[in-house]
């Protein structure tokens, strides 16, 4: 059976270990976490090495997503009810440049080569380039519809579109603005590339069911029944398994997107949500499970559940430090970021991680990246 820890007991067989008798690690990482707060309307920068919240940087308006890129030093974060973009210097903590690129936005990304941010905006209908050597815009694609999700392909200059209401999906050049629809069969939530580009997945927005497509002739190629209604999407960083999660069962289902199967079920907490991948080997998945309050911690090799954290109030989003050294876990509710430190394969003994603190961040914090200096 997996072993639980609360705030104060890390994960350990016999649940014996205290915070008081836990040390840091001697390496911290080095480098911030910057942590959107929406009520707050604020940024928060927490220093890993110290895990010590250092300052917060105001905005004009409540932050919805914050993206990074190792190459550069700063960070992005998008207020959608004013379209606007902020850059955020990593070395200084303090907003340099903005941008209102259009009247109200829904998200975000960053280019697969770092050199511009893509913005889905709803007034207007457009996907919107803004270069972020000059902070201008660029391309501006306009889309027929509205839209509610968007993901670019890391192999070609390609894009999704999602439409609310149509039940299709556009499959954008994003070099000539061409737009081809695609019949989806039903409303689809959000659709995700396959790594190499030649499919992408849809997820039902009122089904358990993806639909996966063949990204030229914009055919089916399989749909594959799910346990869940597909909500969250996590993708491993090779591409090689997507973990699902959705309304319908406590369990990630975990997906084969080049052999375009199922391959199992795996139970994984109360109501899981937001997920993120460790790359120690072994890998773990760490889950969310906002309605209990915890993280549930998945061995993906042997695809058993190796332990469970009480992290705070409503969980909601979790990222990992690029070195996976630690998961830092939001609590939307309680306004903290809980610290889970992964151990290094050496150190452990049946336990993978500890929870080392929780960190107050601000009001309603929803999203994170995770930058080196």
């Amino acid at each position: 059976m997996p072993t639980s820890f609360s705030r104060r007991v890390f994960l350990g067989s016999a649940g014996a270990f205290s915070t008081g008798c836990f040390r840091k690690p001697k390496t911290g990482y080095t480098g911030y976490a910057f942590v959107a707060n929406e009520e707050g309307r604020a940024v928060a920068a927490v220093d890993l090495n110290a895990l010590t919240l250092v300052r917060h940087i105001r905005l004009d308006s409540p932050p919805s997503k914050i993206v990074g890129r190792a190459s550069r030093k700063a960070v992005y974060a998008l207020t959608p009810k004013t379209g606007m973009v902020h850059e955020i210097s990593s070395r200084k903590l303090e907003r340099e440049r903005w941008n209102a690129v259009c009247a109200s936005a829904i998200d975000m990304k960053i280019s697969p080569h770092g050199d511009a941010l893509w913005v889905l905006a709803r007034e207007p209908r457009q996907l919107i380039e803004l270069r972020l050597e000059e902070f201008e815009p660029g391309r501006r694609i306009a889309l027929p519809e509205d839209c509610v999700d968007f993901d670019l392909s890391t192999a070609k200059p390609e894009a999704l579109a999602t439409f609310r209401d149509a039940g299709q999906v556009g499959v954008i050049d994003l070099g000539t603005g061409k737009l081809r629809r695609i019949e989806c069969g039903s409303a689809v939530s959000m659709a995700r590339f396959r790594k190499d580009g030649r499919q992408w997945i849809a997820a039902h927005a009122d089904k358990r069911l993806l639909s996966i497509f063949d990204t030229v002739s914009g055919r089916v190629v399989v749909r594959l029944p799910l346990a869940v209604r597909p909500d969250h999407f996590c993708f491993k960083a090779d591409g090689g398994q997507l973990f699902v999660t959705g309304e319908g069962m406590d369990a990630v289902v975990i997906v084969f997107p080049y052999s375009t199967e199922v391959a199992e079920t795996v139970a994984a907490g109360h109501a899981p949500g937001a997920m993120a991948v460790s790359s120690h080997d072994p890998e773990f998945l760490f889950v969310t499970n906002p309605r209990s309050g915890q993280v549930t911690i998945l061995n993906i090799e042997s695809r058993r559940m190796v332990g469970v954290a009480q992290v705070g109030a409503d969980p909601s989003s979790i990222v990992v430090t690029p070195d996976s050294q630690y998961a830092l876990v939001l609590n939307r509710q309680s306004g903290d970021m809980a610290v889970i430190y992964i151990m290094p394969t050496a150190k452990r003994t049946k336990s993978p991680a500890a929870l080392l603190t929780m960190i107050p961040v601000g009001s309603k914090p929803v999203s994170a990246v995770v930058q080196s200096v």
